[in-house]
């Protein structure tokens, strides 16, 4: 996995994905993955048995996780940056840091 410089996003595909926040004390951290874990569980069910009311509650337990953990919602870092979250790399200030070390 290639992580931006600062921490922000680790890049798959060419596509920045936000990190998890690294201020979490770990076992909050912990707590929220168990939770995005048994969540992305519960939404593959509900498409195996067609349950749409259990896909949208699983679907919004993913999302709930992800913002406890800062991948979505509200941007973790202050410096004012702007979130590029689901850019692709290319289309981003880090367009030239990933050129020189990782594009083929």
């Amino acid at each position: 996995m290639i992580n931006t410089p600062d921490g922000r996003y680790f890049i798959v595909k060419g596509q920045l994905w936000r990190s998890t926040n690294p201020a979490l004390e770990e076992d909050e951290r912990q707590r929220w993955v168990n939770a995005l874990m048994d969540a992305r569980r519960a939404v593959k069910a509900a498409k195996a048995s067609g349950d749409a009311s259990a896909l949208k509650d699983a679907r919004r337990d993913v999302q709930q996780a992800k913002v406890a953990l800062g991948e979505r919602g509200p941007i973790w870092w202050s410096d004012g940056s702007p979130d590029f979250n689901r850019c692709q790399v290319k289309n981003t200030p880090y367009a030239g840091w990933f050129e020189k070390h990782f594009d083929t």
